[in-house]
């Protein structure tokens, strides 16, 4: 393979290697362009003179500024680069540039489960929610039981899945900080993958009290009172509690395995998109790509939610332009604030969000990374802006407000998505028992050393081996596939399924 590097936008001025294992000192380019210094994969070159000061640019943003003065060639590394100021959220453009719709995308279909209050599930799941953490080993001994002994009585349930997590007791339930977490475990007790019916387990003394976790509602049981809600302190030992759950998800069982998958429209789909252990080749390859079939999937009347705010901040003046009204972007630039405020509170900024396999993969800091993380978001206008813990209820491209944590939003994710697409440029396998989670992987040399973690390669676009559009085009399909059980991920293949993580930013006892 010839010496190679891909250069984002006309104004940048510098690009990143494209050679798996980098390139050494002296190689040159078909611009007659030749390196200074051996350079890995996926890091940055200058492509002219540097001089001290000068902006650095890249997707034809300001990344920041050179330290010292670099000649052509030079490896751009982290302790060469000042990083810039975040924009000024009081001097953003509001829905000035906002995107025309597309064509409607007609007859995309997938065969997925209706629930009664019109949402769909991709899966039929028994789930058994928890109030608090005290009772997760309880529950986890009797799904175990419960997957052997009973579920293979039922062929049309895929799965049994315990819904636990750290929260419930031991916080102060009443700080507006408690509602994130209240309302996300709310949301995902009732997922549109579980019928929005779980079976409850309590311990009965938490803070976290079943009528909490799941109000009163019309449309549901108040579990205070109901037959499928089970507490520990009113059970006579541990073999009886394990009796009384086994008995209560047999029943359960029995109405679930009478679901069947029907063919529904592809608006029913509500789709997270997040990013982890980012590279220099994820705004070019997975990202851009993902951005694509999110457009596709707007057009065919879908819900598609990108999130992590310090992964948008440095970004956002890229995106209130493209808000749908000026209200839409005030909605977006609330949830910033929020979020910087959160993090000033704790000594930290948005700087802290890079992480060591960030800059193994050549990003140099915050605002890089998040210009490729937007790429996930399409081209689309921005319908409609979630804040932290709320569920997405509007169609179209929705920004939901959640910390850049992996796990902890794919848990805020879950709260409203019934497929999970997760691009990564390092390597990892997340996945979500409840959801779907497709991994796209930003680099070749990833996916072939993970042909069994990684479900869809986007590294081809780097070397012109595919197009945005081809590879945005097969996760289209690939995503009715697996929403419609003709496919399974890898995460679901080998069971690799994360712990819920809910956000807390409410204060611990």
């Amino acid at each position: 393979m010839d010496p190679l590097y891909v250069k984002v936008h006309a104004r940048d001025n510098v690009a990143i290697i494209a050679n798996p294992g980098g390139l050494p000192a002296g190689a040159r380019f078909a611009d007659g362009l030749m390196l200074q210094e051996d350079t890995p994969q996926a890091h940055k070159v200058t492509l002219q003179d540097l001089t001290e000061g000068e902006p650095i640019l890249r997707y034809g943003q300001v990344i920041g500024n050179a330290l010292r003065s670099l000649a052509a060639g030079s490896w751009v590394r982290e302790d060469l680069v000042a990083m810039p100021s975040a924009p000024n959220l009081d001097e953003l453009a509001l829905a000035t540039e906002v995107p025309a719709a597309q064509p409607p995308l007609e007859g995309y279909r997938f065969d997925g489960f209706l629930n009664p209050d019109g949402s769909a599930g991709t899966k039929n799941i028994l789930g058994i929610t928890t109030t608090v953490q005290c009772v997760a080993p309880t529950v986890d001994y009797a799904v175990r039981r419960i997957k052997a002994e009973l579920l293979p009585r039922f062929a049309n349930v895929d799965d049994a899945v315990a819904i636990t997590h750290t929260y419930g007791c031991g916080v102060a339930i009443d700080a507006p900080g408690a509602a994130v977490p209240i309302a996300t475990l709310g949301h995902i007790s009732r997922h549109a993958n579980i019928a929005n019916s779980p079976l409850v387990v309590s311990l009965g003394c938490e803070k976290m009290q079943p009528g909490r976790l799941l109000p009163s509602d019309p449309a549901f049981p108040v579990f205070d009172y109901a037959p499928d809600l089970i507490r520990l302190q009113d059970e006579r030992g541990f073999a009886e509690t394990i009796a009384a759950i086994m008995r209560a998800a047999e029943r359960r069982l029995e109405v679930l395995n009478r679901r069947q998958r029907q063919s529904l429209p592809a608006s029913q789909l509500i789709v997270g998109l997040q990013c982890g252990g980012s590279d220099a080749f994820s705004g070019v390859t997975c990202n851009p790509a993902v951005g694509y079939a999110a457009d596709l999937l707007v057009r065919a009347g879908a819900t598609v939610m990108f999130s992590e705010v310090t992964e948008v901040r440095d970004a956002i003046h890229l995106l209130t332009p493209r808000c749908a009204t000026p209200d839409v972007a005030r909605d977006l630039i609330r949830e910033m604030r929020w979020y910087d405020e959160y993090l000033a509170r704790g000594y930290a900024d948005r700087s802290a969000n890079t992480t060591p396999g960030n800059k193994r993969g050549g990003l140099v800091n915050i605002v890089e990374k998040s210009l490729g993380s937007i790429a996930k978001s399409g081209t689309g206008a921005i319908h409609s802006v979630a804040a932290q813990g709320q569920k997405v209820t509007a169609k179209g491209l929705v920004f939901a407000a959640t910390p850049a944590s992996d796990f902890i939003c794919g848990t805020q994710q879950l709260a409203s998505m019934n497929m999970h697409i997760f691009t990564t440029g390092e390597g990892t396998p997340y996945g979500l028992a409840l959801a779907p989670v497709i991994k796209v992987s930003s680099r070749t040399t990833l996916a072939e050393r993970w042909p069994d973690l990684i479900d869809l390669d986007a590294g081809r676009i780097a070397t012109g081996e595919a197009t945005i559009e081809s590879v945005g085009w097969d996760l289209f399909h690939l995503i009715l596939e697996i929403a419609s059980g003709r496919k399974k991920t890898w995460a679901d293949h080998w069971g690799l399924h994360n712990a819920l993580a809910p956000f807390n930013p409410g204060p611990v006892t």
